[in-house]
């Protein structure tokens, strides 16, 4: 390739757990890429080594992503060829690249994803939950607060909601789950491709005793699968209109920005769309 012709980064996805599945493409494709940037270039220099392959590599994680922007680029502009992975799985996918691929697309580069595992697919895939319509949320917070107040405002949802965890975590999450969806099927996937790839399915509760039963079951990491909410019937609310709930939080002295959220929690829409309404109701008393 010429100093004239801009190379390309590749978006690779690799393996989650079992080698066997990276994919033909993706193997070429890191054969034949000038060097490999990686969330951790120990980790994926093993990966590397399995192709045969010596590739310089460079680091990309979310503490120098910001920084690794412009040097990627100089080495795309000089025609390099470079390939994106994570330590596992499909890189940007609760992995680092975001800010990667957000600002080369802006300098106009060329990406090409190529695809592959991703845990939270792969789990959708074997846990026997609704599939057609779901959310996925990433990790939830770590601090116990800011965890059920993630959960709660996730409970009214319909679709479907993917999780991941930490296996130190876990247990949290199951009480929370307990605390706010009890009655919700959920399916915790771990070590998935792996030698002790398992399904555990149950309530909350249901799931905590296996896990207390069993404490090998808090190992590896998580996919964590909830049921969506029952689907509200239709006429649950039709016994009071948008205007007069919205006239009733007002004249109770909650704050617009309040009634706003309430409002969007209980008849759908976006928030912003109720505070607008509300501040013309307020502007009309």
């Amino acid at each position: 390739m010429t100093d004239h012709n801009p190379g390309t980064l590749y978006v690779v996805a690799t393996p989650i757990g079992n080698l066997d599945d990276l994919t033909a493409r993706a193997a070429r494709v890191l054969g034949q890429v000038t060097r490999v940037a990686a969330e951790d270039t120990r980790h994926s220099g093993r990966l590397l080594a399995h192709l045969g392959l010596n590739k310089p590599m460079l680091s990309l994680h979310e503490h120098n992503e910001a920084r690794r922007v412009d040097t990627l680029d100089s080495y795309l502009t000089a025609g390099e060829d470079i390939a994106l992975i994570s330590d596992a799985g499909t890189p940007l996918i609760s992995d680092p690249g975001f800010v990667l691929v957000r600002e080369l697309r802006a300098r106009n580069r060329h990406i090409v994803p190529i695809p592959g595992p991703c845990a939270l697919i792969t789990a959708l895939s074997g846990a026997g939950l609704p599939t057609d319509r779901f959310v996925f949320a990433g990790f939830l917070p770590a601090k116990p607060g800011a965890r059920r107040q993630a959960l709660d405002g996730w409970k009214t949802r319909e679709e479907t909601l993917v999780f991941y965890e930490s296996p130190h975590r876990i247990v949290h999450t199951l009480e929370a789950l307990q605390e706010q969806m009890a009655d919700r099927d959920v399916v915790l996937a771990r070590e998935l491709t792996k030698t002790f790839e398992t399904f555990l399915h149950g309530t909350p509760a249901s799931l905590l005793e296996q896990l207390t039963a069993d404490p090998n079951q808090a190992r590896g990491e998580f996919v964590v699968i909830v049921a969506g909410a029952p689907p509200v019937e239709q006429g649950e609310h039709q016994d009071i209109s948008a205007e007069a709930l919205l006239e009733a939080l007002l004249a109770e002295g909650v704050g617009v920005k309040q009634s706003a959220a309430i409002a969007a929690r209980i008849l759908g829409g976006r928030k912003q769309a109720w505070y607008a309404r509300l501040q013309a109701i307020k502007g009309e008393h």
